[in-house]
């Protein structure tokens, strides 16, 4: 793996805006290129943050609505190519192409769309991204040598990273952002296809044909049902209904498998009862 890299040119494109204008400031002051597109680039010009188009990059206007404008050869071989690869650098001097260190993107709203009761299927297929997914897969694959970031919660980590490197972003760090980037483009995937399958009626949100689960693992516990084997708890991803994962413990060691199924017969108790009572539990 390639060791820190640095950072000259960044391609930001985001539905979700929140701390894009600190981000884009905190670039700026450190001297990086930023690339952009449609409402994202207005964002930034109106907070005073110099940008330039993503037309402008790649000579060619944005067409369809919007569609087509990042889907372009200048901007893949500017994320794809390999750094230090002979062949590549000379193709890419040949064509003019420029390289795109740091892409950072997030996805139209699909699922916050379908979730709208009076949204139709029109407005839900335009809110399939094509190029947002594109571009977040091609920086993830080539992650030795380019930064994706598609959480605004790490845009303070990735400038912190950059004041700290001068203006490099370490294997480490583009190796975890790779693998969040998979992560949204798996789940965004999955979301899509179900609506395909299954449509937007109500039997099918509360009883889906293909019922896809993304757990995130909340912590190491300190063995599994018996001593030898090991064992992890995990979080279903967006769920908001009572739960253990964000129990809090007053005192003693940290939970055990068991403790957690003890536990989790206790909390299934509570729930059946709607008025106040005491519960004991001995493991």
């Amino acid at each position: 793996m390639t060791d820190n890299i640095k950072i000259k040119r960044a391609l930001i494109s985001v539905s979700d805006k929140s701390g894009l204008v600190e981000l884009g400031k905190g670039l700026q002051e450190l001297g990086v290129e930023i690339i952009s597109t449609g409402g994202t680039l207005k964002k930034l010009k109106d907070s005073s943050v110099h940008a330039i188009s993503i037309s402008s990059f790649t000579g060619s206007p944005e067409i369809l609505d919007g569609r087509v404008k990042t889907l372009h050869p200048k901007v893949y071989a500017g994320i794809l190519f390999k750094r230090g690869d002979t062949a590549h650098e000379e193709q890419m001097s040949e064509s003019d192409y420029k390289s795109i260190d740091l892409i950072i993107v997030n996805l139209y709203p699909f699922e916050k769309t379908l979730s709208k009761i009076e949204s139709d299927d029109a407005e839900i297929i335009e809110n399939i991204d094509i190029g947002g997914p594109t571009m977040i897969r091609a920086a993830a694959k080539n992650f030795d040598a380019v930064t994706v970031v598609v959480d605004p919660g790490d845009y303070s980590n990735l400038l912190a990273i950059l004041k700290e490197n001068d203006n490099e972003t370490t294997p480490e760090f583009r190796k975890e952002c790779a693998g969040k980037a998979f992560d949204l483009t798996a789940k965004y995937d999955t979301a899509i296809a179900n609506y395909f399958v299954s449509g937007k009626d109500k039997q099918a949100e509360l009883l889906p044909k293909r019922l896809p689960l993304n757990f995130i693992r909340q912590s190491s516990l300190r063995y599994g049902e018996n001593p030898h084997q090991t064992a992890s708890v995990y979080k279903l991803d967006r769920y908001e209904a009572a739960t253990l994962i964000n129990a809090e413990i007053i005192s003693g060691k940290e939970l055990s498998f068991n403790n957690y199924s003890d536990l989790d017969a206790c909390l299934d108790m509570l729930l059946d009862f709607e008025n106040p009572f005491a519960c004991l539990l001995k493991h």
